[in-house]
């Protein structure tokens, strides 16, 4: 990742291999936006923007020779988009995504200054998160010599950069970003090499010095503890499963946050196999887990006052003699019987085992994380991830939270009338039911594993507040780059989980 610094010095000045400024799409044609160039320069380009085929689109990014107008040899157009009327107010997501799309587009190149129009915290927030998050390459298996490197360095170039909160503002952003990187490298890495148990070492690794206490539990205390869905989906592969509990508990945190993530490190479908075609796709199914693990990491480097217990439920789903069969019924830790209709439907087994143990620690909230359900993408597309919960507030707080954070979920609803179609003639509830509105089913079934918190007096206990997020899309961009979003892995739920450790430390529940 690169390193990142902060400087109120005229942009024109600043010594770098580029200089990002920005441009906008506005009704009567493409605009500079800001005073980052010095006045003849800025005239001179401001003139020539439609004859260099310049519009102000976000995602576009165009490079200029600067002439000696600044310090940088290359001047950088970075689109932000639309703006209305004359003001230069953008969004801190388009800023984002323009400073992410430039650094995308200028790998192999060392040092880059970003001086991007920047009124507020947020705003050089927006900025410093998106650059960094932009400047990502996954070049661990590359041997040719010529392969570009990400930009090495950033500079943020802002009149509030020595305020004390913009300061904060840009180490969150490093710490924001490496826990994306991290968590895009683990769902780039092949399962050849990110096998469960391999996974586990890695978050045992991940943790090392950040106080936070790591249990792994394998395939022998999985089959001692009862844990049915970790073991079922597991049983087809040589490669055993692995549940790891990670524990983040800081002296005076009042608050409890669990997070589970689904961690299928290959997901073949099992004996109800999927298509060629796409398949080498899953290598992503871990992308929850490699989330929850890297908000944890995140969490504690940034010293929240928040407990955070993280679940990483690990397996490798395969087709062989001991592969478990549809038809067959498994037992979920807990006792819950399951028929199991459908080998490919294996996430939700995992995640139930984790949801039972994540709620005997009591939290106040639990937060799952998969990628779960292909009627996601069927009903939301590859960019837009779904959210559900057995709590209305918690669901729209989480919304307001992914927003804030530059993600983009959308709230979906949990249909009572679908869960009789999972029921079962021989096992509690079936894997599979009602195929339209398969990610909702799919999370009928999750709310049937989240515990209950006893009511007070002789109230009736109430079920722990819940959500799912389902990223079946969104986790692995197969597409091309845009944004501050490369090809491969994405990272996607990282910062709305963090968002919401952030929010929970802060107001306490």
């Amino acid at each position: 990742m690169p390193t990142l610094s902060l400087t109120t010095k005229a942009p024109a000045t600043v010594k770098a291999d580029a200089l990002v400024v920005a441009v906008a799409s506005a009704p009567n044609g493409p605009r500079l936006l800001g005073e980052a160039l010095p006045a003849p320069l800025r005239r001179s380009l401001a003139g020539a923007l439609a004859g260099l085929g310049v519009s102000g689109a976000a995602d576009e990014v165009v490079r200029v020779p600067s002439g000696g107008g600044v310090a940088a040899p290359v001047v950088v157009l970075t689109g932000v988009g639309p703006v209305s009327g004359r003001g230069d107010a953008v969004t801190p997501e388009a800023l984002r995504r323009a400073a992410g799309a430039a650094t995308r587009t200028l790998a192999g190149v060392k040092a880059v200054a970003v001086a991007l129009p920047t009124t507020d915290v947020a705003a050089l927030a927006a900025v410093a998160e998106g650059a960094l998050l932009g400047a990502y390459t996954f070049t661990r298996y590359r041997t040719a010599k010529d392969a570009k490197q990400a930009v090495a360095a950033v500079t943020v170039v802002s009149d509030l950069a020595r305020g004390a909160a913009a300061k904060a503002a840009a180490t969150r952003a490093e710490v924001l970003a490496a826990a994306v990187a991290a968590t895009r490298d683990l769902i780039n890495t092949p399962p050849l090499d990110l096998y469960p148990a391999a996974f586990a070492d890695e978050a045992t690794k991940a943790v090392e010095g950040l106080g936070v206490k790591v249990t792994v539990l394998d395939e022998k205390k999985l089959a001692r503890g009862g844990y049915g869905g970790l073991l079922g989906v597991g049983m087809g592969s040589s490669r055993p499963p692995r549940l790891v509990r990670l524990d983040y508990a800081p002296a005076g945190a009042t608050a409890h946050v669990a997070l589970v993530g689904k961690g299928i490190t290959f997901d073949s479908g099992g004996l109800s196999i999927k298509p060629a075609a796409g398949m080498e796709a899953m290598k992503s199914d871990m992308s929850g887990a490699a989330a929850v693990l890297h908000t944890v990491v995140a969490a504690a480097r940034l010293g929240l006052e928040v407990t955070i217990t993280g679940w990483l439920a690990l397996a490798e789903n395969m087709p062989s003699g001991t592969a478990q069969r549809p038809s067959d019924v498994i037992t979920i830790y807990g006792g819950k019987t399951v028929e199991v209709l459908n080998t490919d439907a294996e996430g939700r087994l995992v995640l139930a085992d984790a949801l039972v143990a994540a709620s005997e620690t009591n939290p106040d909230v639990i937060v799952d994380v998969a990628t779960l359900t292909g009627a996601q993408m069927v009903a939301l597309g590859n960019r837009t991830s779904a959210i559900m919960a057995n709590d209305d507030a918690f669901r729209e707080r989480l919304h307001t939270l992914s927003a804030a954070a530059g993600e983009q979920f959308w709230p979906m609803p949990l249909p009572a009338e679908l869960r009789s179609s999972m029921d079962s003639p021989v096992a509690d509830i079936a894997n599979m039911g009602e195929r339209f509105g398969g990610m909702l089913v799919a999370g009928l079934f999750l709310a049937e594993f989240v515990g209950t918190r006893p009511g007070e007096g002789d109230a009736a206990a109430t079920p722990i507040p819940w959500a799912h997020l389902d990223i079946a899309g969104p986790a692995f961009n197969t597409g091309k780059a845009f944004g501050y979003t490369p090809v491969g892995g994405t990272g996607v739920a990282v910062r709305t989980l963090l968002a919401l450790a952030e929010d929970v430390a802060a107001s306490g529940v």
